[in-house]
């Protein structure tokens, strides 16, 4: 028994560096320690930022989970990052973005990624709209990204809540589909538009509290592309391990776990309760510097093909009441735009400087490449160039 969970650790700890050895061009990539297989019907809620339960990860493991993509440039420059890393995450996708841009969900699946759904068009009234109504939004979503997938497939039964906003007959009705309902262990708040250096602070704080769970991101954001990198070498110096998730199935069969390992540690009865996310920084606290992003890692070579308009996030007045255990931020809205009409020529969209979101104390000897050839824009359909028919406007509340 003494003998055995030394060896355990031994093994455990071989894995973790074997994979990310075996990361092509990567030697130092923090890579993906294990799979954890899940059976969503006997877990049906997970994430103590409002549940008792969460996945059953070892100390000083993280999952990586990403919400309300896809969203180009952003969504496939995160996919670059974690490819260089040899990390697998969990992607919440909503169904109106999937049928948007349907190419960037196979290459999520492609990169062996887990893709779950995040409802239709991200409404944030889950706690209070008719369960027929959301019925329909968590339907319509997951045939969305169904049909993106194409035949393929690999849709998984993982559901995440728009803006966490919680309701038992909802959460009844994807545990009778056999979905699992995610919340998370702790948010970066890079929904907020901080910096990227505050997203990056934030989680690695949030995390080394827990020292184990899982990290809600958002993958259409640009102080999130900004902060992954550094994000991802200092969990590696820290000693952290990625775990990926997957459900379980015929061919798969689920890790065995005990139930006690689900459960939260130091309580098994208590309500939930998630601190305000008020920070304490140390002034002190030393991260690494973050790199500017070259051009090229917000798309510029192929500058998103007149499907939308790059636009600075901003944030409407109203606020967002707290919901149960969970403050909840301002309604955030990203404006994306659909293009001009067929035949319309306008420059080539320079690639944006860190500075220009003011997400990033970029240096400023690191400018971005700027292009003003142009380029003729291709037809967009009318069917998602009107925005008034409320199909293809500014998403709706990001989070």
């Amino acid at each position: 028994m003494r003998l055995g969970i030394p060896l355990c650790l031994l093994v455990a700890l071989c894995a973790a560096s074997a994979s990310a050895a075996e990361c092509p061009g990567n030697p130092a990539a923090i890579g993906t320690s294990r799979v954890l297989v899940v059976d969503p019907s006997e877990h049906t809620r997970l994430g103590t930022m409002q549940y008792h339960e969460t996945l059953p990860l070892e100390d000083h493991e993280v999952v990586l989970t990403f919400d309300d993509g896809p969203l180009p440039p952003y969504t496939n420059r995160v996919l670059e990052i974690l490819a260089s890393q040899c990390v697998k995450a969990t992607y919440f996708l909503i169904g109106r973005m999937a049928r948007e841009y349907p190419e960037i969900v196979r290459e999520i699946r492609a990169a062996g990624h887990s893709v779950g759904t995040h409802s239709q068009n991200h409404p944030l009234t889950f706690h209070r709209m008719p369960l027929a109504k959301a019925e329909q939004e968590i339907n319509d979503g997951i045939a969305s990204v169904s049909a993106a997938l194409g035949e393929e497939g690999g849709i998984a039964p993982f559901f995440r809540i728009p803006g966490l906003l919680r309701a038992q007959p909802v959460e009844d009705y994807l545990a009778s589909r056999s979905l699992m309902t995610w919340s998370a262990d702790f948010p970066a708040d890079d929904w907020k538009h901080i910096k990227a250096s505050e997203v990056m602070r934030r989680a690695l704080m949030r995390i080394e509290e827990k020292g184990r769970g899982v990290l809600l991101l958002h993958d259409i954001q640009p102080a999130t592309v900004v902060a992954l990198p550094g994000l991802l070498r200092e969990l590696k110096l820290r000693g952290y391990r990625i775990v990926h998730v997957e459900p379980a199935s015929a061919t798969q069969p689920k890790t065995e776990t005990t139930a006690s390992e689900w459960q939260l540690r130091g309580t098994k009865d208590e309500p939930v309760r998630w601190p305000r996310f008020t920070m304490k920084v140390d002034p002190k606290t030393e991260l690494p510097a973050l790199p500017a992003p070259s051009p090229q890692s917000f798309g510029a070579a192929h500058p998103f093909d007149g499907k939308f308009t790059l636009a600075r996030p901003t944030l409407s007045a109203r606020t967002v009441p707290t919901h149960g255990e969970v403050p909840l931020p301002p309604h955030a809205i990203w404006p994306h735009d659909i293009g001009p009409p067929s035949g319309v020529i306008r420059p080539v969209l320079p690639a944006p400087s860190p500075a220009s979101f003011g997400y990033e104390d970029a240096p400023p000897s690191a400018p971005a490449t700027q292009s003003t050839a142009p380029r003729a824009v291709p037809t967009v359909p009318a069917a998602r160039s009107s925005r008034a028919s409320g199909t293809t406007g500014s998403a709706a509340g990001i989070r």
